[in-house]
């Protein structure tokens, strides 16, 4: 971690004691308080309590694009609801990124426009350069890496997970467990991504990651664009998105997705009479974390800060381990002991540690997937 371990602790141990309504670590606040939609802190409003009460009076939070069942975005927005009273509204479950990004840009200052976004870090950082995000240092903000957020806080990552395969085992025989697996004649039609690549940040983490099994590297997607053409020559690859629906009903049987989806997946479907099994593929081993940001033009401009603060406490962070997601503060709550052991032992084991592309070869990379994706697949 970037933070010193006593920075790291004290971070997370205040925002726990304001979470049981205590002040003894809130910072003084500044001589002029800043209204909701200014405030570049909890401080700059007077601090948690006076957030806190704003938030209450907005009593409404609007979002997009978070499933229910997606690193477990559920239990999140119900603990929300219920420790501040705040309703949370979600469009359009299923958008994707670019999705999130067009409704901000889109909908200006309007009443419905989205709150906050949670969105790939490529597409933050894209949002960020376009000058849709309000700045805002969460109280653990010195504890997040440094390179999992914007150093003007107008983003910051929150969870993660890496690519992995899912597959319906009582329709799929042998299930793979590799990329070079997919390629094989038995899966015919039945390999699928979560969207398109050029709009959804799971499906180009998916590319990200076939590249890396068939040469390529953070500087070089290209290989992955010709894995995927390579898949469609064959006939396995599915231009369905996957989605819980289409795997239940059995309409992408193969689905490439993060691992908290594939695995929340499993649990959910269990009773469903769908034996869906999870592999991290050896072969093209890709981490990524996904960012949470404030729109800043937010019609809620307090809930959305007071929800930022939830997302990163360890309540929200201990949560996004219930849905198999790994936590962006997950060495800090180690170190402090605020880490749920116990949901902690139940992600997948994965060997080496997850290193990340730079900005400049994400950069690359999308420009690469924007130009030619449609080509890899159509011909």
């Amino acid at each position: 971690m970037t933070a010193p371990r006593a920075r790291a602790a004290a971070a997370l141990g205040c925002f726990a004691l304001v979470a049981l309504g205590m002040s003894a670590c809130e910072h003084t606040p500044p001589a002029r308080l800043e209204k909701p939609s200014l405030a570049t802190s909890a401080a700059s409003v007077g601090g948690m309590r006076a957030l806190i009460a704003a938030a209450k009076q907005e009593g409404t939070l609007r979002a997009i694009g978070l499933p229910r069942d997606w690193a477990n975005y559920g239990g999140l927005i119900d603990g929300f609801e219920k420790k501040y009273g705040i309703k949370v509204t979600v469009d359009n479950p299923q958008a994707h990124s670019e999705d999130e990004i067009d409704a901000v840009r889109r909908s200006g200052r309007g009443p419905k426009a989205p709150d906050v976004i949670d969105v790939g870090d490529t597409f933050a950082r894209a949002a960020a350069g376009q000058h849709l995000l309000a700045p805002y240092k969460v109280a653990a903000y010195d504890s997040i890496p440094r390179s999992q957020k914007d150093p003007h806080a107008r983003w910051y990552n929150n969870y993660g997970g890496y690519i992995s395969i899912g597959c319906d085992a009582n329709r799929v025989k042998p299930c793979p467990q590799t990329f070079a697996d997919l390629l094989k004649p038995g899966y015919k039609g039945e390999v699928a991504l979560d969207g398109d690549p050029r709009h959804s940040n799971t499906a180009f983490a998916g590319v990200y990651a076939a590249a890396l099994a068939n040469k390529g590297s953070f500087n070089h997607i290209r290989p992955g664009l010709d894995f995927f053409a390579e898949l469609k020559k064959r006939g396995n690859f599915n231009p369905l998105e996957s989605s819980s629906a289409a795997v239940r009903d059995g309409r992408t049987p193969i689905s490439i997705n993060w691992d908290y989806v594939n695995l929340g997946y499993a649990d959910q479907l269990r009773d469903k009479g769908v034996k869906w099994q999870v592999a991290i593929p050896f072969d093209g081993s890709f981490a990524q974390y996904y960012a949470q940001a404030i729109n800043k033009n937010a019609p809620h401009p307090a809930a959305a800060r007071l929800w930022q603060e939830y997302l990163f406490s360890p309540e929200g962070q201990n949560l996004r381990l219930v849905g198999y997601a790994r936590p962006v503060l997950m060495d800090a709550m180690k170190q402090d002991g605020t880490l749920d052991e116990a949901a902690a032992a139940r992600l997948p084991t994965v060997e080496g540690t997850p290193q990340f592309p730079t900005d400049a070869q994400l950069e690359k990379a999308r420009k690469t997937v924007e130009r030619d994706w449609t080509k890899a697949v159509s011909g």
